[in-house]
């Protein structure tokens, strides 16, 4: 014996199978795209982070050129012949987050010279008790990557050290025109 529902019944049981499934779909492409990841606490506001963030010459690299803190401002960054890659902002949502595209990148120390291309590098500002947390993420940034280890840990450093230092003391530790900021890029400079 079958049970007849109303129209409206058989609609709302239809959109409540499709919000599972596309929030099921959203778990799995997170699942399918892991990467990098690493966070700090400051006790600097939202807008002091998110400002330090746009100001990428002040932690990355002063050899940054375009701009770098509206949607669809496009920027290259490049270390000697070393890495080299161009970037999108293709998110911006002011004080809460930001994300860049990278759209070419080029690496002298890996086989696969693209590694990167595709990637999304994403900043998430939150607050958390009366401190402000940013949680850094590289999409695609996974350990079968030939640059794994070095790339890591050049994040690692750029965001736990330099922005860090960027926001707290209005001072970042970028790398200087044609100087390498961590050791892998001192080695790698040299090779």
């Amino acid at each position: 014996m079958s049970i007849l529902h109303p129209p409206e019944v058989k609609f709302r049981q239809y959109f409540c199978c499709m919000k599972f499934q596309r929030e099921t779909n959203k778990e799995k492409i997170q699942m399918i795209q892991p990467g990098f990841t690493t966070n700090i606490e400051v006790d600097q506001s939202p807008i002091e982070v998110f400002n330090a963030i746009t100001n990428v010459r002040g932690w990355w690299s002063e050899e940054i050129e375009g701009s770098t803190d509206k949607l669809n401002d496009e920027f290259t960054y490049h270390f000697k012949d070393v890495h080299s890659c161009r970037m999108k902002l293709i998110e911006v949502i002011p004080y809460k987050k930001i994300v860049w595209l990278v759209m070419e990148n080029y690496f002298n120390f890996t086989k696969d010279k693209s590694e990167w291309k595709g990637n999304k590098i994403i900043f998430e500002i939150s607050e958390k008790n009366t401190r402000t947390q940013l949680q850094f993420t590289q999409l695609g940034l996974v350990p079968e990557y030939e640059c794994f280890d070095i790339c890591s840990n050049a994040w690692s450093n750029y965001i736990n050290n330099s922005l860090r230092s960027l926001i707290i003391t209005g001072k970042g530790q970028p790398n200087s025109t044609g100087n390498a900021r961590t050791e892998d890029e001192k080695k790698l400079a040299s090779s």
